[in-house]
């Protein structure tokens, strides 16, 4: 799932224009070593943060219908995350990154979620919401200095992004429907004269179960009398 949303926010800044102008978008961490390698104009979609968000979180699972209208798998519901990326731009001179920084704010600040043409393989299948929401991070998603810290980089301007994401759930093939009645038959084995005989376990009225078993000819026997007990009065 977390490559499928890479995927669809590339499709999403690529369309607003950036490939037109020859600006790359990437999802590389934007270390020293990363940054001194650059050498054209790139927009840098790092992810750094994943969570999950647990109100969304429940119990019930889905059905899955061939195209007879049988069951044939249960999938288990899908667990929402939400996926926190910080977004720089980088460019020869602090005015040009701001200036592309500006484009990819205004792409992002425009759209509440990813749009069903951006999507592929789960996302696109599960067809669920996946919201977007730019400008601002989960309160207890690290800051953007710790990250530029951890990076071992210099603090950037930079813009907070996040996406609410479905992963799905576990898809159990289920069996097939009941068609046909169910049949007992009993094992056969010697009898006392050496001869095979087949047990009928409690139903000794019927000699064959035939094609719907001992319960399609079976009569049920008559109810025995009621014992008299002592002190019953006479009718």
């Amino acid at each position: 799932m977390i490559h499928e949303v890479d995927e669809a926010l590339g499709r999403l800044l690529d369309g607003a224009g950036l490939a037109a102008t020859g600006v790359e978008v990437v999802f590389d961490a934007p270390t020293r070593d990363w940054a001194a390698r650059r050498s054209a104009p790139t927009v840098c979609v790092f992810l750094y943060d994943i969570r999950e968000d647990n109100s969304r979180r429940n119990s019930s699972s889905g059905e899955v219908y061939d195209e007879d209208g049988f069951v044939v798998a249960r999938r288990s519901p899908a667990r929402w995350f939400e996926l926190t990326y910080l977004v720089t731009a980088w460019a020869s001179r602090p005015k040009d990154e701001h200036r592309l920084l500006s484009e990819v704010l205004t792409c992002l600040v425009s759209t509440d979620s990813l749009a069903p043409h951006l999507l592929t393989g789960s996302l696109a299948e599960l067809g669920l919401i996946v919201g977007l929401e730019a400008g601002g991070t989960s309160l207890d998603a690290p800051d953007a200095s710790e990250v530029w810290s951890a990076l071992g980089g210099e603090l950037k301007p930079s813009l907070g992004v996040r996406v609410r994401a479905p992963l799905a759930g576990i898809t159990r093939v289920a069996g097939p429907p009941v068609t046909e009645g169910l049949v007992v038959r009993s094992v056969p084995r010697a009898g006392p004269e050496g001869t095979e005989a087949s047990r009928r376990l409690r139903y000794t009225e019927v000699g064959d179960p035939g094609q719907e078993g001992f319960g399609g000819s079976r009569e049920r026997p008559a109810t025995p009398a009621r014992r008299r007990r002592r002190g019953d009065r006479q009718p």
